[in-house]
């Protein structure tokens, strides 16, 4: 019991220093904070509040220097059956041929900048591209059976792109076994300090 208190004071007093931590960082439009949508399209979901009474704390999101993107917290898993994967499979992935990455942001981001051997097929076009992805067109329907292992990846884990494409690509035929959502993106990557290239077609 005693163990779970500490737990409990240390989980609170975490929060309340993220929450003072969050409050340094706001940035203001207008006059007026911009607070960030944390769960779905859905703009009333701006604000978790944990605990209750006097030691409610409210976690809201707003844009920082380090959150660069407005969109919206994305699952580890978008498409059952798809494999969540860290730098380190990113990585591992570069030097496998049986692997594509794929930057499916749109062209003007790929352009500034990518990872390494990343191609980029956007976000909207990937579900017609699927042929790039080792799929065969026939009788009007997708025959993956020797489909690629497609790495995919967006702005970072509040970016709906890649998850919006590897659910147009399951349902016209691609395998969700050989999707591989690395969710951190261009946000963790850069931030992590990894090398980047100028995207080229």
């Amino acid at each position: 019991m005693k163990s779970f208190v500490r737990l409990s004071v240390l989980f609170f007093a975490s929060l309340s220093a993220f929450s003072a931590i969050a409050e340094s960082t706001k940035v203001s439009k207008d006059g007026q904070t911009e607070y960030l949508r944390i769960v779905s399209e859905d703009d009333k979901v701006m604000a978790v509040t944990v605990g209750s009474g006097e030691n409610a704390i409210t976690i809201q999101r707003t844009m920082t220097s380090c959150a660069k993107n407005k969109g919206w917290l994305q699952p580890l898993i978008p498409v059952a059956g798809s494999h969540p994967v860290t730098e380190l499979e990113v990585l591992a992935s570069l030097n496998d041929k049986s692997s594509m990455l794929i930057d499916m942001r749109q062209q003007d981001h790929f352009v500034e900048g990518t990872i390494p051997t990343a191609i980029n097929i956007p976000y909207t076009e990937v579900a017609l591209r699927l042929n790039e992805l080792g799929c065969e067109k026939a009788s009007g329907a997708w025959n993956c059976s020797n489909a690629k292992k497609v790495y995919a990846f967006c702005n970072g884990p509040v970016c709906p792109q890649s998850p919006i494409a590897m659910k147009a690509m399951v349902r016209d035929g691609f395998p969700a076994d050989k999707i591989y959502y690395y969710r951190g993106g261009m946000l963790d990557w850069e931030a992590l300090g990894f090398t980047t290239v100028e995207g080229e077609f």
